[in-house]
């Protein structure tokens, strides 16, 4: 097994966290994987991977080799795919906000695949800030505001959000007329996942954005969570409007505070300014700026014929 063959096992092994599962992938015995990997230590004087009875995972050292491995290997897939014109192959990681990609991009995902049949997607959904570098992420899908960061953020889409609250709700506390008369309504409250800190409700007044917490007697971390609490009367929420139409025309929930609507806020995609992007996340990125710009105009056709 030359050189190249090694590295290309070795990230498998890390990706799949497993000796079995990347023997199988490669199509090679497992003997070979444990050899060649014992091969790859003894030559770098260094431990790679630590192993347990259940899983593998890299040491700091093979975390750092990881990394430049999965480089060296985008270089080549890079560099032999501009002479041959050959579609971009490979593995491509993605994090995401959960409710935005199942709206925008997944109903888009068998055209990508018929397009690129090389490529395997691998996706995860979190709310949280992830750092792509050392978690191996090539690129990330996130809503809101971005932390300050060396991360290059192409903006996608801007969201219009608005508030809202379930009927049985305003039964029970009113109709709230304008910002004032929240001082007699409760939210339910979204926390950050990593600070713990309630978001306050933000809205738009006269050109600027005015922020408002009222108190949330129940409060969660998840976005499906939120607006389920919302349909069930435990607070007014914010909401971004693609997440709410199909609450709205049911009369599940209504739009209050329509005059002083919040912000709205960006969709973007986050990726490595320092490394070189390969041609799989690349034609990916170029296929997402296509497919928001796609379905948000279905999206606009949809509510002017409703």
């Amino acid at each position: 097994m030359d050189r190249l063959d090694a590295m290309r096992l070795f990230v498998r092994i890390v990706e799949r966290r497993s000796f079995t599962l990347a023997a199988q992938d490669i199509g090679i015995p497992r003997s070979t994987v444990t050899q060649a990997i014992q091969q790859m230590e003894t030559r770098l004087g260094v431990r790679l991977l630590q192993r347990t009875t259940r899983t593998v995972s890299p040491t700091l050292d093979g975390e750092a080799y990881y990394r430049r491995c999965r480089t060296i290997l985008d270089d080549v897939e890079d560099a032999e795919g501009a002479f041959s014109g050959a579609k971009p192959q490979g593995l491509l990681r993605i994090e995401v906000q959960g409710t935005v990609a199942r709206h925008y991009l997944l109903p888009g995902l068998p055209d990508f695949f018929a397009a690129y049949p090389g490529i395997e997607i691998s996706m995860s959904e979190s709310e949280r800030w992830v750092d792509i570098i050392r978690e191996g992420v090539d690129c990330v899908l996130r809503f809101g505001n971005l932390p300050d960061s060396d991360m290059i953020a192409r903006r996608v889409i801007m969201l219009e959000r608005l508030t809202c609250a379930a009927p049985a709700y305003l039964a029970r506390f009113g109709t709230p007329e304008n910002l004032d008369a929240l001082a007699d309504h409760r939210m339910v409250g979204l926390r950050s996942l990593t600070t713990g800190i309630l978001r306050p409700m933000d809205f738009m007044v006269d050109g600027e954005e005015r922020m408002i917490t009222p108190p949330a007697f129940f409060s969660v971390t998840g976005t499906e969570s939120y607006l389920a609490a919302a349909r069930l009367g435990l607070g007014l929420a914010q909401v971004p409007r693609f997440h709410a139409v199909e609450d709205l025309a049911r009369g599940d929930l209504v739009s209050v505070l329509t005059a002083t609507p919040p912000c709205q806020r960006a969709v973007s995609l986050l990726y490595p300014r320092n490394r070189q992007l390969s041609p799989r996340v690349r034609v990916f990125i170029d296929w997402v700026v296509r497919r928001f710009a796609m379905q948000a105009h279905a999206d606009a056709a949809g509510e002017n014929m409703s």
